[in-house]
């Protein structure tokens, strides 16, 4: 009995160090897998940062191109350079990826969890890779667009010169024909000066030297005592015979004158500044003057003038030869002006 329980005491006693070692194996393994599993989860928080820090990078240059490419005037090769960083940057991304995934190959035995870290970091990246191609093909389509507007701005820059090459050649020709039409104006303006004073001279021979009719300047001078009466726009007898004169040299005169100059003889009525005296129909010194240019243009239509080579205008008091008021000034200023002019 007391060997059998000497027996039953050596066997119970020979399992222990046996299980203790065991237990000191199992937990050596313990924390060997969770030595692995803790350097494993710093390996790839370090990595996640990077990657955070390395997409971050490659969205700040992503919204630098798209900031760039919005302006028209952007430079090609700055786009090129900012789409070969693009390309560095997915490299560098590319390679970082395979190198975590290497470590967790080594270490997925270890832990689930790695595993499931390490495939969304993958899935990540698959994302910013695909959004780097979108960047790039953006960037392609801002590239032709780009070229498109410089082949426009080429365009109407080449139309742009073409217009001002024209207008240049027009402005010459305009240049030209103001110079022909000045050379022709002042050649009918000769002309019709040199026919003046031939109609000025007729006028002095067929009209006596009267010293009541005169040249001033370039026109002819009738007082109007010579045609009319005092107050009066009807032509008296006396001016009749004056306005048969003047009838003829103007025929005359018109058939001298060459059909391209376009002439007019203007008869101008002019009174001296006293107000009209009486109650008659003429109201005023304008009224006055008007009606006996009148008078005269048509007298001279009756002696057979045309009357497209004839124009009345009243100019009143408005217009004097001499200022003050003594009999003399005021003779002066009442008159009728022939001039011949152009219409």
């Amino acid at each position: 009995m007391a060997s059998l329980r000497g027996r039953r005491r050596t066997q119970s006693t020979d399992y222990w160090p046996g299980f203790v070692d065991a237990m000191a194996t199992l937990l050596l393994v313990i924390i060997f897998l969770l030595s692995i599993f803790m350097l494993a989860q710093f390996f790839l928080s370090q990595q996640l940062s990077g990657r955070d820090t390395v997409l971050n990078r490659l969205n700040t240059q992503i919204s630098e191109l798209t900031e760039l490419l919005a302006l028209e005037r952007a430079n090609s090769s700055e786009l090129e350079d900012t789409i070969s960083g693009l390309q560095a940057s997915l490299g560098d991304a590319t390679g970082e990826r395979d190198r975590l995934l290497g470590l967790l190959d080594a270490s997925s035995g270890s832990a689930e969890a790695a595993g499931g870290r390490a495939a969304r970091l993958e899935n990540l990246l698959d994302d910013e890779k695909q959004i780097s191609q979108r960047a790039l093909a953006q960037v392609e389509l801002l590239n032709q667009q780009i070229s498109a507007l410089r082949r426009q701005i080429a365009a109407a820059n080449a139309a742009l010169e073409a217009a001002e090459a024209k207008e240049s050649e027009s402005q010459t020709k305009i240049a030209s024909l103001g110079r022909r039409l000045n050379a022709a104006l002042v050649q009918r303006v000769q002309e019709l000066s040199r026919y003046r004073s031939d109609f000025f001279g007729r006028l002095r021979e067929i009209l006596s030297q009267r010293s009541d009719i005169r040249v001033v300047g370039d026109r002819f001078v009738f007082q109007s005592e010579v045609l009319f009466s005092s107050g009066s726009e009807e032509v008296n007898p006396d001016g009749t015979g004056e306005l048969d004169k003047l009838a003829e040299a103007i025929q005359e005169l018109s058939l001298q004158i060459p059909d391209e100059i376009n002439w007019v003889l203007r008869v101008d009525g002019h009174t001296d500044a006293r107000p009209l005296s009486g109650s008659g129909r003429l109201r005023n010194n304008w009224e006055l003057s008007a009606a006996r240019a009148i008078s005269v243009v048509r007298y001279l239509i009756e002696k057979g003038v045309d009357p497209k080579r004839l124009v009345a205008a009243g100019f009143g008091e408005f217009q004097p030869l001499e200022e003050g008021d003594t009999p003399e000034a005021l003779a002066r200023n009442r008159r009728i002006e022939l001039k011949l002019t152009e219409r």
